[in-house]
């Protein structure tokens, strides 16, 4: 059954508090926006914006025009122009038909893919010729082409982080389990295989009846052709967990059998209690051949992950090697040596140009090293041989004590000197000069 009306959280203010500005959003379109471009544009981006802001919050990646109207249903009057804002979205790559969307992925899909999507072959062959000119129609299938490859993106992180990417090669059961959360039903599982498969990031194949994934090996890798040795791994791995599904449920059986012999003995039931025993025995004697060929399958799927190990560091090791022989291209053992001959030579070149510019004289004199330092040699001699001429010591004692008497004479003739000073001052304060100087 389509959705309901959207939540008024989801709705623009004036939903219901303007009912003029409303009524021209809910009216048609004008058949040629030259007539009002103005509000043609206004009202073509008030319903572009509406039309992603639901889907995204949805989370369907689907819709048509009946759920759009639906939707956006108010007091009993739906959109008019919905058809027009859907074709405009097709036009610029927003929204895209789901049956355009299966063309372009590769024929493939066809062979694990049929009989799960239900399309009429009439709107097929419109949407083929007649293309994005069409308005779609009510009931036509869109899908919105950026919330599809943001839900793929969020499968393929799914997988890579979860246990199931310990091999490349999945049951599509499993992955359809893993990714519950983001696909709400099955067709939208499915329109997001087929957008990886697009991308060229998971290829499918079925085997035996039943449809297996093979996903591509990192984020920016393609994938490659499932060959015998995923399908091999693959049948290991179930058989591997078959085993072990096996085991566990023999062990219980096990379990139980030795409680029905411990019930038995308690009842007096000897015999009872025996046959339980002997089911018991039996029981682990096939415990033990089941786990034999499980050891057996896993010590093969561990030598198949070291050799798939061994590849890739063969391959890097190759890599390598090429690298290094491109580096390599032009040095070789002769030429190596040439060049260390001529660097030896240019040194030897350098040493002599340095010991000649040592060599030369300042001012054009050259002197010769040895002369000078037997002449430094008898100077120093000379010296050594001839007195030094000292003066002679003093035999006058510096600064003798002065006795009292010499000190009270001293005395004296300072205070005569200063009575002298004093009348030379009072004969001159008589000049009008000082007078003057005074007064200021």
């Amino acid at each position: 059954s389509p959705p309901g009306p959207a939540p008024a959280g989801d709705l623009p203010p004036e939903w219901d508090s303007d009912d003029e500005r409303m009524a021209f959003l809910f009216s048609a379109f004008k058949q040629s926006r030259e007539v009002n471009s103005t509000e043609w544009d206004s009202k073509m981006a008030f319903w572009v914006g509406l039309v992603l802001a639901r889907g995204r919050r949805r989370g369907a990646v689907r819709t048509c025009l009946r759920e759009l109207q639906n939707g956006f249903e108010r007091r009993g009057s739906v959109p008019l122009g919905l058809g027009t804002v859907l074709r405009e979205l097709l036009r610029r790559g927003k929204l895209q038909r789901e049956s355009d969307f299966m063309a372009s992925v590769d024929s493939s899909w066809i062979s694990w893919g049929v009989g799960v999507f239900i399309l009429k072959p009439l709107k097929w062959t419109l949407s083929s010729v007649l293309g994005d000119s069409k308005i779609p129609e009510e009931e036509e299938v869109l899908i919105y082409v950026e919330l599809l490859q943001e839900k793929a993106e969020e499968v393929y992180r799914l997988y890579q982080n979860s246990a199931l990417s310990s091999h490349p090669v999945v049951a599509l059961s499993e992955l359809q389990s893993l990714c519950a959360s983001v696909c709400p039903d099955e067709r939208t599982f499915y329109l997001l295989l087929l957008q990886l498969q697009k991308e060229k990031r998971v290829t499918i194949l079925e085997q035996n009846g039943e449809k297996i994934v093979k996903f591509a090996r990192g984020l920016h890798a393609k994938v490659s052709p499932m060959n015998d040795v995923d399908i091999g791994v693959y049948q290991l791995m179930q058989s591997e967990q078959l085993l072990s599904q096996k085991v566990e449920s023999l062990s219980q059986e096990a379990e139980k059998c030795k409680e029905d012999a411990r019930s038995a003995c308690r009842a007096g039931k000897k015999q009872l209690a025996l046959r339980c025993l002997k089911a018991k025995r039996r029981t682990e004697r096939r415990i033990e051949e089941l786990h034999s060929k499980l050891d057996a399958v896993q010590g093969i799927l561990d030598r198949i992950y070291a050799s798939q190990t061994d590849q890739m560091v063969f391959n890097a090791y190759q890599a390598g090697v090429g690298a290094l022989k491109l580096s390599m291209k032009d040095v070789t053992v002769e030429r190596a040596e040439n060049l260390v001959d001529q660097i030896q030579e240019l040194c030897d070149t350098q040493d002599e140009v340095a010991q000649t510019l040592a060599g030369v004289g300042i001012n054009g004199l050259e002197m010769d090293t040895e002369e000078l330092e037997k002449e430094l040699d008898s100077l120093l001699q000379d010296s050594s041989k001839e007195p030094v001429d000292l003066p002679p010591v003093p035999q006058k004692v510096l600064n003798p004590p002065i006795s009292d008497a010499e000190l009270e004479a001293e005395l004296e003739k300072l205070t005569v000197c200063d009575g002298d000073l004093a009348q030379k001052a009072a004969s001159a304060s008589s000049e009008p000069k000082t007078a003057l100087g005074l007064n200021l």
